[in-house]
């Protein structure tokens, strides 16, 4: 655990990234289901999560904030004629917790392969946006003599 504390003695309006970079150090390493994260341009990203064995209704994907969750639930199906020898695709349920960008909006998800792909954009508002201010040219100030009067 870092302390920010003599940070906030002199910036103004960062305690979010602190709070996140604390949540980023205390955050368990899950390594089922695995995923990537993919940069596809400058504001499109994509994560692809290896879910096999499950369905578009066993998924769900919320987008709450900033947090984006996906979770996996399978319901048992299991075939009771059928025998299974060794199991090596898991069924287990899952909930996988992404933190989201300001700006960064889900547009869609699509399954194909046993592969969940969430797409991702980041829009950015006109206000925050670079922008070109003008210059113009001040006009040529004139300038009054003063009338001097012989005393």
């Amino acid at each position: 655990m870092f302390d920010y504390s003599p940070f906030n003695r002199s910036s103004v309006g960062f305690d979010r990234l602190f709070r996140l970079l604390d949540e980023a150090a205390n955050v368990e390493t899950q390594a089922w289901p695995p995923y990537n994260i993919e940069r596809l341009g400058e504001n499109d990203y994509r994560i692809t999560i290896a879910v096999a064995g499950f369905g578009p209704t066993d998924l769900a994907i919320e987008a709450k904030g900033n947090a984006l969750t996906v979770t996996g639930k399978k319901a048992d199906k299991a075939d009771p004629s059928v025998e299974v020898l060794h199991q090596g695709i898991a069924g287990r349920s899952f909930e996988r917790r992404f933190q989201l960008a300001d700006y960064v909006e889900v547009k869609g998800a699509e399954m194909n392969h046993g592969l969940l792909h969430i797409a991702l954009t980041r829009v950015v508002p006109e206000a925050m946006k670079p922008r070109q201010i003008a210059i113009s040219a001040a006009e040529k100030p004139q300038h009054k003599a003063i009338e001097a009067k012989a005393a």
